[in-house]
């Protein structure tokens, strides 16, 4: 049996929650796991003046993966501080954010939804060069050609192991040509490559309409990372929400997986979060690690607790984080 080496980092708010129920999950699956512990996030800034140390970014490059828990991000600038999640997608060259949205047995959770959202994870708007003329505030974005194509690369591939194999690029290329433009046309051009997958181009506002419409007819969807960014939050509503959204964040070296979902400050340290998000994030690692059929156990062992209890407090039960957690160690063991 492989044994794999995992950094954990709990972040903010509910992250130090549902890591630790997360991480108990991952022991019930008898795998040879080693666990090491990591910090980032908004309240290790406060406390020390930065929101990653270098020894987390050593600690996530010595690992063969990390489950980050959640993170808080102030609205307003706050001098010094740097988005935990966003400096390490870059610092770690984490380019493809990938987010899948698949049907589960809740509430509001339509239904044949089976479709997987790849993000460009390093640039457009989100380089965060911002500057202000009296009244007037501009940003940068910033598309190259080079992180365009391996985008472009990694969603069809991914395509290409699916059974629709189908890719939609989502663009504005009509209001922005250049930048916009330059994302689309090179992807379209790398598409040439994978004759075997339907590659087609939807404007980024008649896919919110389209995704909302009909779930079902999209497969994998490719876009720059503000329009990701948005149009994720909106494939998760489409299952059940953002308490049970998983992501990973992944490069060709390293790979960080996290819940989609906030830290929750309203309810942290309350006992009563929902870990399903992270705990489907975890069956995402194992994925990547090659623990192909014990992440099926993982996500199998979700679905038959959503559908027949306990459920948590934001899915309409009663139940805590802990109770929770106990009902999918039974399923898994």
């Amino acid at each position: 049996m492989a044994k794999y080496t995992i950094c954990l980092i709990e972040g903010d708010g509910i992250g130090h929650e549902v890591i630790p129920a997360a991480r108990r999950v991952l022991e019930a699956t008898g795998l040879d796991l080693e666990f090491v512990e990591a910090h980032a996030g908004y309240e290790y800034f406060l406390e020390h003046g930065e929101s990653v140390p270098e020894a987390t970014i050593e600690k996530v490059m010595a690992t063969d993966a990390t489950l980050f828990g959640a993170a808080t991000s102030p609205s307003k600038k706050v001098e010094g501080f740097k988005g935990a999640i966003r400096y390490m997608r870059r610092r770690l060259d984490l380019f493809a954010n990938v987010r899948p949205a698949k049907s589960h047995p809740v509430p509001g959770s339509y239904e044949n939804v089976d479709l997987i959202l790849v993000r460009e994870n390093t640039e457009g708007l989100y380089v965060e060069q911002e500057r202000r003329y009296g009244d007037t505030a501009i940003a940068d974005a910033v598309i190259t050609k080079r992180a365009s194509q391996r985008i472009g690369e990694y969603a069809l591939k991914l395509a290409q192991r699916r059974e629709k194999k189908k890719l939609a690029v989502i663009h504005k290329a009509n209001v922005l040509p250049v930048t916009q433009g330059l994302f689309l046309n090179t992807i379209m051009d790398e598409a040439k490559n994978y004759p075997d997958v339907q590659s087609y181009d939807v404007i980024v506002d008649a896919a919110a309409m389209h995704l909302v419409r009909n779930p079902a007819s999209f497969d994998v969807l490719v876009a720059t990372n503000l329009f990701g960014d948005i149009l994720s939050d909106l494939t998760a509503g489409l299952v059940g929400g953002l308490g049970i959204a998983p992501s990973g964040n992944i490069g060709l070296e390293h790979a960080v997986f996290e819940s989609v979902h906030g830290s929750a400050p309203d309810i942290a340290g309350q006992g009563v979060a929902n870990p399903t998000a992270t705990v489907l994030s975890a069956a995402m690692l194992l994925d990547h690690l090659g623990e192909h059929d014990m992440a099926r156990k993982l996500e199998n062992a979700v679905d038959q607790v959503l559908l027949e209890g306990p459920r948590t407090r934001d899915l309409g039960g009663t139940a805590g984080t802990q109770e929770f957690t106990d009902a999918l160690i039974r399923c898994i063991k």
